[in-house]
C-alpha cells in the first residue's frame, strides 16, 4: 500500500510543480520575455522528477508516470496486477494535483496562458503532435529503464540522469505539444480545463504508451546484447 501512496503523492507533486510552473510563471503579464519561458518550465517538470526520485524512489521506484509503468511491465521487472494499480494511483495523484491548481487558479488572478498547464496540439498538428510525443516518450523511458537496470543501471545517479532528460525532452516538444510523454500528466488537468484538451486527450494517453511500448521492446535487445559476453579460450 506504501507503493502506491508514495506513487500518487509524487505524481500529484510532480503535475503541481510542473503545470504549475506553467501557469503561473511560464508567461506573465509584462510583455514579451516575461516569466521563466519554456526553459524554466522544463527544469520544473525535470527537477520535480528528481526531488521525487530520491524521496521516494526506495518506496515505489518512482514512475510516477504510466508510461514508465507501462514500460516497466513490458519489460517484465514488475506484474500486470502490480502495473495496473501504480497507473491507478499515479492518475488519482495528477487529478489531486490538478485539483489543487484549479482552485489556485479559481480563487486569484494569475497571468499564464492556461488554467491547468493541459496539453494540445493545434488544427491540423495531429501527427506532427502524435509522433512527438511517442518518440519523446520512447526515449525519456529508454533513459528510465537503461539508468534504473539491476546490474548495469546508473545505481543513485539515476535519479538525476531521468530528471535532466525530462528537462531535454521539455524543451523541444514544450512548443508542439506543451509535452506531456505522460498519461496521468494529461488526464489530470485535460478533466479541469475540458474543450479541446479533453477532447484531444486520447493522443496524450496512446501516444505515451506507443512509446513506451517501443523503448521496452528496444531495451530488452539492448540489455541481452550488453549482457552477453565474448567467447574466450578455455583453459
Amino acid at each position: 500500500m506504501k507503493k502506491y501512496l508514495a506513487e500518487m503523492v509524487g505524481t500529484m507533486v510532480l503535475v503541481l510543480m510542473g503545470c504549475g510552473s506553467a501557469v503561473f510563471a511560464g508567461s506573465v503579464a509584462g510583455g514579451v520575455g516575461a516569466g521563466v519561458g519554456t526553459i524554466g518550465v522544463a527544469l520544473a517538470f525535470g527537477l520535480s522528477v528528481v526531488a521525487m526520485a530520491y524521496t521516494i524512489g526506495n518506496v515505489s521506484g518512482c514512475h510516477i508516470n504510466p508510461a514508465i509503468t507501462f514500460g516497466v511491465f513490458l519489460s517484465g521487472r514488475m506484474s500486470g496486477r502490480e502495473a495496473a494499480a501504480y497507473m491507478v494511483a499515479q492518475v488519482i495523484g495528477a487529478i489531486v494535483g490538478s485539483a489543487i491548481l484549479y482552485a489556485l487558479t479559481a480563487s486569484g488572478s494569475h497571468g499564464g496562458p492556461t488554467a491547468t498547464g493541459a496539453n494540445s496540439f493545434a488544427d491540423g498538428m495531429m501527427l506532427q503532435a502524435f509522433i512527438a510525443e511517442a518518440v519523446f516518450t520512447f526515449i525519456f523511458v529508454l533513459v528510465v529503464l537503461g539508468t534504473t537496470d539491476a546490474k548495469q543501471g546508473a545505481g543513485n545517479l539515476a535519479g538525476l540522469a531521468i530528471g535532466l532528460t525530462l528537462v531535454l525532452v521539455h524543451i523541444v516538444c514544450i512548443p508542439i505539444t506543451g509535452t506531456s510523454v505522460n498519461p496521468a500528466r494529461s488526464i489530470g488537468p485535460a478533466l479541469f480545463e475540458g474543450g479541446t484538451a479533453l477532447a484531444q486527450l486520447w493522443l496524450f494517453i496512446v501516444a505515451p504508451l506507443v512509446g513506451a511500448a517501443l523503448s521496452a521492446g528496444v531495451w530488452r535487445l539492448l540489455a541481452d546484447k550488453r549482457s552477453a559476453r565474448p567467447a574466450g579460450k578455455r583453459k
